[in-house]
């Protein structure tokens, strides 16, 4: 097996993504999705992504891209390029495919993905979620995971400055 390839198939944009999609759905798959920049991962971030997997069959990411991460978090981040970022949680077994996306929200995305379950973290009212609309509307959940404490990018950051 390559495990490189591998790698590289869960990677989806586009076309492949709703091809992929439409067949996980004709065989009755359950989608959640989740995003976020996943800068640094860390054990808060694994534990948040495996319980999310652990909602249905098929967990989709959806990633900032970099210019993404930079308006949002300022012009030193990301310390990780989207690639090396997409590789990491591509590494992931529970990890079923991973979107990158360029705005400062994934409601396009979420507008593509059509999640039957949408995850945050614990620091999000549900109401708040962007996409909530999108996927209560048509039925599904929209869900939050309490984060574990001690564990972010940030602190993490601030760690290895001391």
């Amino acid at each position: 097996m390559n495990h490189f390839s591998a790698l590289s198939s869960k990677l989806l944009n586009g076309e492949a993504l709703t091809d992929t999609i439409g067949q996980w759905r004709a065989a009755g798959e359950t989608i959640v999705f989740t995003n976020g920049c996943f800068d640094i991962i860390h054990r808060g971030h694994v534990e948040y992504l495996a319980k999310a997997a652990d909602l249905g069959s098929k967990l989709i990411i959806g990633l900032n891209s970099d210019d993404s991460v930079r308006r949002l978090k300022g012009p030193t981040r990301p310390v990780n390029d989207e690639l090396a970022r997409a590789m990491v949680l591509s590494a992931f077994s529970f990890v079923s495919a991973v979107a990158l996306f360029s705005d400062d929200t994934p409601y396009n995305l979420i507008k593509t993905v059509q999640p039957d379950i949408l995850v945050k973290g614990g620091d999000y009212r549900i109401e708040d979620i962007v996409g909530c609309d999108i996927v209560t509307n048509r039925g599904g959940k929209v869900l939050t995971i309490p984060f574990v404490e001690g564990y972010s990018t940030t602190s993490t950051i601030k760690k290895s400055h001391l």
